[in-house]
């Protein structure tokens, strides 16, 4: 590991170089987008600033990791911060010296930036409260991380056809997708994993093809190699609209699929020792004698201890919250934060006490489960996006505050700024995507509506879509619905499970 570091930061000088060259106009936007990606950072939609997405592997940033992330806030005078469904943490609006200054140093702080974008393995994905969740069936977080320095040796070495990302599931509530990812690793009772593989989000979705049951974690290396070699082998090199392992499915068949993806497997197998011997971590840490708790307060399955959960809203918080939290928790024994897939921060080992404090610190996120809704970084920051998720939904939680709904009252809605699926929208109770619409001659910013989607393993399904709603109708619209539900005297997930006809009556006249 110490080696692929060095060989990183070797990489820096050349990085330096072309982001010079881009700020002087040198270099094309189209260009430097297939060069800078692949170092974790993108242009800006203007070319005038930079974006720096921060690898977090499983979303766990310890206390050092933290630590360093506040330092980069101040010294470099950073902006603006957003949690991705990915886990990781976008820093936006760098300028040049920004960008290059931080990445070389989060390499000293163990936070990797390299394959952040491009046709690379992208962020390993783990259930965020993995290690200390009630109910789990056990902690995947170990064999994650592996993984996650396993994929990083590929960056340099292997040219894939585009992006592969990998999730670990530790139950049934399937935060990360993992059965539906381009390599998936559900947890099971026993101890085992199933695999999935070739599926995703966005254009022309996917569930994932189960390719193997029980598999032992000592042998998860295996499967990550198979699914490498069988998307360098089967994968779409020409058409990069076509080039996610999903449409995999449609040239192979999900069957053909499967037989290509073992046969892969049994190379690997055959031809090298990839048998890990992973040791756990687990939590040592006992509680205090004093009780916590709250909406936002959740007990862990070790004794007295608790987890904290704040969301931002838009997953984007204060930049100097970051400097904030390291001060409430730097002394705080074993404590870290976690970075879920829903842009919620879980500060985990908490007693009781720390609890409290930590709450305290984190109070200006959202208020009810409505206000937990996700947006991607949306279109006045990100290059290919179409419309501004983040503003749409501080426009619809600005009207909705006004009306004082209990919570439940209205579900946590996901928002994408185009089809992309970096809002998640097509696994959302509700969802959009951003688009245009022409009413009347006259072109209008719109987002498309997506219905009933859901992510719990055995439940899944992408949501229905029903048509097109102006953005400026939006407020409006989550108004009048939280008003149906409340004169129910409901929540929403009950009064739409009673009659779903409901919905589509009142979302009929907002619909194009």
């Amino acid at each position: 590991m110490e080696q692929m570091l060095k060989e990183f930061k070797e990489d820096l000088t050349e990085f330096r170089e072309v982001t010079d060259r881009f700020y002087a106009k040198e270099v094309s936007t189209k260009e430097y987008k297939g060069f800078s990606g692949g170092f974790g950072s993108y242009a800006q939609k203007g070319g005038n600033a930079s974006m720096l997405r921060l690898r977090i592997p499983g979303g766990r940033l310890t206390k050092e990791k933290l630590r360093f992330v506040a330092g980069a806030v101040a010294e470099y005078g950073v902006e603006k911060a957003h949690f991705t469904t990915c886990q990781t943490i976008q820093f936006h609006n760098l300028n040049a010296e920004a960008v290059c200054g931080i990445m070389e140093k989060a390499l000293d702080a163990g936070i990797v930036t390299r394959g952040g974008g491009g046709d690379f393995p992208r962020n390993v994905m783990v259930s965020p409260l993995s290690g200390v969740e009630e109910g789990e069936y056990f902690d995947v977080l170990p064999y994650a991380e592996a993984v996650s320095d396993y994929l990083l040796g590929f960056i340099k070495t292997v040219k894939m056809p585009r992006k592969l990302k990998v999730g670990f599931s530790n139950s049934p509530a399937n935060e990360t997708h993992a059965t539906f990812r381009d390599l998936g690793f559900v947890a099971g009772k026993d101890g085992s994993f199933d695999v999935y593989s070739a599926g995703g989000l966005g254009n022309n979705p996917r569930m994932g093809v189960k390719v193997a049951e029980q598999v032992p974690g000592t042998e998860v290396l295996y499967y990550v190699k198979a699914m490498v070699e069988t998307f360098i082998a089967y994968g779409n090199y020409e058409n990069r609209g076509k080039a996610r392992t999903r449409y995999m499915q449609e040239t192979l068949g999900a069957d053909g699929y499967k037989m290509a993806y073992l046969e892969k497997l049994e190379a690997v197998k055959t031809g090298e020792d990839l048998k890990l011997e992973v040791i756990e971590q687990p939590v040592n840490k006992r509680g205090n004698g004093t009780e916590a708790s709250g909406r936002r307060v959740i007990p862990q399955k070790q004794e007295g201890l608790y987890a904290v959960t704040y969301h931002p809203i838009g997953g984007v918080p204060k930049v100097d919250w970051f400097a904030a939290i390291y001060e409430t928790v730097k002394d705080m024994e074993e404590v870290e934060l976690r970075i879920a897939p829903d842009e919620t921060i879980y500060i985990i080992n908490l007693n009781g006490d720390e609890a409290k404090k930590v709450l305290e610190a984190t109070a200006d996120g959202a208020r009810d489960l409505f206000e937990t809704s996700v947006a991607c970084i949306g279109a006045t920051i990100c290059q290919v996006g179409l419309r501004d998720s983040q503003g749409v939904l501080a426009q619809i939680i600005e009207e909705v505050r006004k009306h004082d709904f209990a919570d439940g009252v209205l579900p946590r809605i996901h928002i994408s700024g185009c089809t992309s699926s970096c809002g998640t929208h097509q696994i959302g109770t509700l969802g959009f995507h951003g688009g245009v619409k022409r009413v009347n001659d006259v072109v209008e910013p719109a987002f498309t509506f997506h219905v009933n989607g859901c992510d719990l393993a055995g439940e899944e399904r992408f949501g229905e879509q029903w048509g097109m709603m102006l953005q400026k109708d939006m407020p409006a619209f989550f108004v009048e619905l939280g008003q149906a539900v409340e004169s129910a005297h409901t929540t929403f997930d009950a009064w739409y499970t009673e009659d779903p006809k409901r919905l589509k009556t009142l979302a009929e006249k907002y619909l194009y």
